[in-house]
């Protein structure tokens, strides 16, 4: 099965990077030279645009950054619908509109194609192992036709029709930063009542309190760079499609909204380019102390497999 990936980022590069560890022949494109030229290192054919992936290709990977982005590399000049996509197969896993993205997988079915949403959660760290959890919607058919290329970057979790995964990973995110925000606040609140932070990561994780974001992100927060891997601009965007969501849906959003205040009062203080748990040091920094906690605190981007 011949695999083309589009959108070379810190995620993507390294799911890239499983499919050719995994033997796949693999044909790259992204608008930066060198995140193709590490690929190419490693085997992988490059391309000069999305139909060329296309062409080269059976399944055709996307990772970009988000909606504008994949509808350019789907609609665009050169643009995955400007190739033959008859028989192929398109699985897109960035974090996207289910609206918008339930309308370009239609065109790309009208084009005959077929379409896999796959949006993954985890860390880098994850996409370097290759076990990132991955939410998978569209045809059962299809997910099977394409489960080896989903198994050789992650874990597929199905969640039923295209589009479901968006919904998964919107509302996976929705959790995930409400909970980075709070931890921010638990983490002051307890040292400025005495209760050491190594002392309390420690008792927190495996309690009513644990989550993903408490075990493997507060060693972020000990070490100071807050994990710029995935930074604020990230979060951001995220949120916003998160808002898009709760409008459509008519959802009671107050917790959403303070933690989305909150994470803007980080890219204001900090820059867009600042790690995701700088949400953390915006309470830190105003309560006048510091989390930092000697240790060899190991970064999730120097993951070796």
């Amino acid at each position: 099965m011949r695999v083309g990936f589009i959108g070379l980022g810190m995620m993507g590069k390294n799911a890239a990077a499983n499919l050719r560890r995994k033997g796949f022949a693999l044909t790259v494109h992204d608008l930066r030279p060198e995140a193709v030229a590490g690929l190419v290192a490693q085997g992988a054919t490059a391309a000069g645009s999305a139909a060329e992936v296309m062409a080269a290709s059976d399944v055709v990977v996307t990772m970009v950054f988000g909606p504008a982005e994949v509808e350019q590399v789907l609609r665009g000049p050169g643009g995955l619908l400007s190739g033959e996509c008859r028989g192929k197969v398109w699985i897109d896993m960035t974090t996207s509109s289910p609206f918008l993205m339930r309308e370009l997988a239609a065109e790309f079915h009208a084009a005959g194609g077929q379409a896999v949403d796959a949006p993954v959660t985890g860390s880098v760290d994850a996409a370097i192992r290759g076990d990132m959890p991955m939410f998978v919607g569209g045809d059962d058919a299809v997910i099977e036709r394409v489960r080896p290329v989903i198994e050789a970057m992650g874990h597929l979790r199905k969640v039923g029709a295209y589009g479901n995964g968006y919904v998964a990973k919107l509302v996976n995110n929705q959790l995930w930063k409400i909970h980075a925000a709070a931890i921010g606040e638990a983490m002051v609140t307890a040292k400025l009542a005495g209760l050491d932070p190594l002392t309390w990561w420690e008792v927190m994780k495996g309690g009513a309190a644990d989550s993903f974001v408490l075990s493997h992100d507060v060693p972020s927060i000990f070490a100071g760079h807050y994990d710029p891997s995935f930074p604020i601009a990230l979060c951001l965007k995220d949120l916003s499609l998160i808002r898009e969501l709760l409008d459509r849906t008519g959802t009671t959003s107050t917790l959403t909204d303070a933690t989305h205040e909150r994470f803007r009062e980080a890219g204001r203080r900090y820059g867009m380019g600042a790690g995701e748990m700088t949400v953390c040091k915006v309470i830190e920094d105003d309560a006048g102390i510091d989390l930092r906690v000697a240790g060899d605190w190991v970064k999730p981007w120097d993951v070796t497999v």
